[in-house]
């Protein structure tokens, strides 16, 4: 299995370095011309309603078509006017906002405080099943006080509302969401962002052309590229050779090694960073799951045991890069790895613990991954070295998700970028608060979350979370991998800065 990955990665370098050869030089420079920025990425969005998609790709492309409330400047961090022009807390669960004046939908509908009061009691309904409710499961309802003012009330005590409004919280307009529901908005999108969607081939491409009409006061400003063309192409040579080509101005999450060639190609640049995104084990341990297995503890705790962390990071993931220790962002609000149990890399250890649980041999096992297949394979490598065989099964994100919440998955490899929520809320409880993709329903650890998400006092916020993250790292219930940089390729005439929260801002860019 080791000399097949690696004859694999050979391989891959060696397609790379023909590429480089037969195409870096004397490349086409078509986008700057037509001012259109053509976007290469890995998966397709299942909706492009923001509430209706959960992968990275999905939030990038509604951060451009629609707007929220609030917005968190990414350098200051500071909460500005969006769509609301101030707010204020009236309360432990109430909040007001008075609202801007003067802006539409791309449709020409108005947006007023019906757009608001629909949008939120629509999301907030569990009847109309969003598909992360953590995003929306804190809102009780939404009222309207007048033509531009609306009051929000949430179920509970939830200090982070704002951080939600400010991320994956956005507004559609009320008559045309009322009319199509969810899968009219993913056929025909309408937003007030400073892009709108021009043209949507589901699982092919999208593109946006950017909003004339924008609001002059928007935080986000208005689009300088005319035009953004999004394709969906799975394979990474594919994308490379159109970067190579001058077919595509932008890819991200270029695995490392290709990465370190491509900066030597003059009419391409490569940026990197860390960003929010971290990476995990889940190993399913329900009542009734197909590997009964892990709900031994020796055998969760062997395979934290098994996998070589700060090999993987420094050897494949690449800089920018750290290993975590508790399944949470560190800086995240809450999000601690004081007190949690260290794994060390011991496979010795690791063939003892299994022997213990009954697996002096080792089992078979499924792992279910979809993005970082390089990751997975030495991860894979790593489990068999312990006598652990696990076979990959590579889907597009929708459809491993489907298998976990119908409780078919056995061993799961997971990135979650928060929404890029900065806060444990928007990570932790995802996994460990018996919705969905939870696998593993630890009651204690629920509550504790629960209380961490419910409390105004931020000592008791971080006291909660802090007991939580304990107790899943104490018992093995996930395996803490690390944080994930991203590696972009863009076109050097295209003038562009990447951010740790893993959003692609092209409202920013232009052309040098």
């Amino acid at each position: 299995m080791q000399a097949a990955a690696a004859s694999k990665r050979l391989a891959s370098r060696v397609l790379l370095a023909g590429l480089l050869a037969a195409l870096s030089a004397g490349a086409a420079h078509a986008s700057k011309k037509d001012d259109t920025l053509r976007f290469a990425y890995d998966q397709a969005p299942e909706s492009v309603d923001p509430y209706f998609n959960n992968v990275r790709i999905g939030v990038i492309i509604g951060a451009h078509v629609w707007d929220t409330l609030v917005y968190r400047d990414p350098a200051t961090q500071e909460y500005k006017g969006l769509l609301a022009k101030s707010w204020k807390q009236v309360d432990d669960r109430t909040l007001e906002f008075e609202l801007r004046e003067g802006i539409k939908f791309h449709n020409g509908e108005e947006f007023d405080a019906d757009s608001v009061v629909y949008t939120l009691n629509f999301i907030a309904n569990p009847d109309n099943k969003v598909t992360t409710q953590q995003n929306v499961n804190w809102i009780e309802k939404a009222e309207k006080l007048g033509k531009l003012k609306v009051r929000l009330t949430t179920k509970k005590v939830f200090p982070a509302a704002i951080e939600y409004l400010a991320g994956p919280v956005v507004m559609h307009p009320a008559k045309y969401y009322q009319e199509v529901g969810p899968k009219g908005m993913n056929a025909r999108p309408v937003g007030t962002g400073p892009y709108k969607v021009a043209q949507y081939t589901p699982g092919k491409s999208i593109t946006l052309e950017r909003n004339p009409t924008y609001f002059a006061a928007s935080p986000k400003g208005k689009a300088r590229i005319q035009k953004i063309e999004i394709r969906f192409i799975p394979d990474r040579q594919t994308q490379m050779a159109e970067m190579l080509s001058s077919g595509a101005d932008l890819i991200m999450h270029v695995p490392k090694d290709q990465a370190e060639q491509v900066k030597a190609v003059p009419h391409l640049q490569v940026v990197s960073g860390e960003t929010m995104r971290i990476v995990f084990l889940q190993m399913n341990a329900l009542d009734g799951a197909p590997a009964p297995q892990f709900k031994d503890i020796r055998v969760r705790k062997a395979i934290n045991h098994a996998i070589d962390r700060e090999g993987i990071v420094k050897n494949i993931v690449g800089s920018g890069s750290r290993v975590l220790h508790t399944v949470c962002f560190p800086s995240q609000f809450g999000c601690t790895d004081d007190g949690a149990p260290r794994y060390a890399y011991d496979p010795a250890l690791a063939k003892k613990l299994l022997a213990e649980a009954g697996f002096p041999n080792g089992f078979e096992t499924e792992i279910l991954a979809y993005r970082e297949r390089n990751q997975t394979e030495a991860i894979i490598n790593n489990l068999a070295a312990v006598g652990i065989k696990a076979k990959l099964s590579f889907p597009q994100y929708a459809a491993m998700r489907e298998s976990i919440r119908a409780n078919k998955a056995q061993l799961t490899h997971q990135t979650w970028g928060s929404f890029s929520v900065n806060d444990v809320s928007a990570s932790t409880p995802v996994y460990f608060g018996f919705e969905g993709d939870d696998i593993t329903h630890d009651a204690e650890v629920r509550d504790l979350l629960a209380k961490g998400n419910a409390s105004v006092d931020p000592k008791t916020r971080k006291d909660a979370y802090k007991g939580a993250l304990t107790l899943i790292a104490q018992r093995a219930e996930a395996v803490p991998l690390w944080s994930l940089p991203v590696f972009y390729v863009a076109a050097k005439d295209l003038s562009f800065k990447a951010y740790p929260d893993e959003l692609v801002r092209f409202w920013e860019m232009s052309w040098k």
